[in-house]
């Protein structure tokens, strides 16, 4: 509805109807403002202990993440050990002296272990919030990346994909 088109009947005022004085205005407004402050207290209020029980719940899952995680290790150990027992005990039925069977699955390790470590490296890089710091550094709350900063020069672009 534009500025000029004309209000229907019932909100139209009333010839007769005499209009608040200055001080019930002001008294109005006052009373608007206490409950806009009030409610955006409440909302506050309530995102607060949102994210209270957000974190709360966080805590719990990476706890019994972690637990899970470590019977995964283990489990997961105890397999390749007897992986390793049997394709040393394949290599020596194949003719392999007992040096060369343990040799062959020792470099498997290694080399598995090797690339398992290069790939950690690379993840946990991607901790260090490259973006957030750039964004909050343009916005003026942290310093900029100086010489002796060591993610001065970190291109996500250029990146290695997974």
């Amino acid at each position: 509805m534009s500025e000029a088109a004309t209000p229907p009947p019932e909100d139209q005022p009333k010839p007769d109807a005499a209009q608040p004085g200055l001080e019930e205005s002001i008294r109005q407004v006052g009373t608007a403002g206490r409950q806009t402050l009030d409610s955006a207290a409440h909302t506050l209020r309530s995102l607060r202990r949102l994210a209270s029980a957000d974190f709360a719940l966080a805590r719990s899952a990476f706890g019994r993440a972690l637990a899970w995680s470590g019977v995964a290790i283990v489990f997961g150990a105890s397999a390749w050990l007897l992986l390793a027992a049997t394709l040393i005990a394949f290599l020596q039925y194949l003719g392999l002296s007992l040096f060369v069977a343990l040799l062959i699955t020792t470099v498997t390790s290694l080399a598995i272990t090797g690339y398992a470590a290069w790939r950690v490296s690379y993840f946990f890089h991607h901790t260090g919030m490259h973006a957030t710091r750039r964004q909050l550094s343009r916005m003026g709350l942290f310093d900029e990346p100086g010489q002796d900063d060591p993610d001065a020069d970190v291109d996500i672009s250029k990146a290695q994909k997974p």
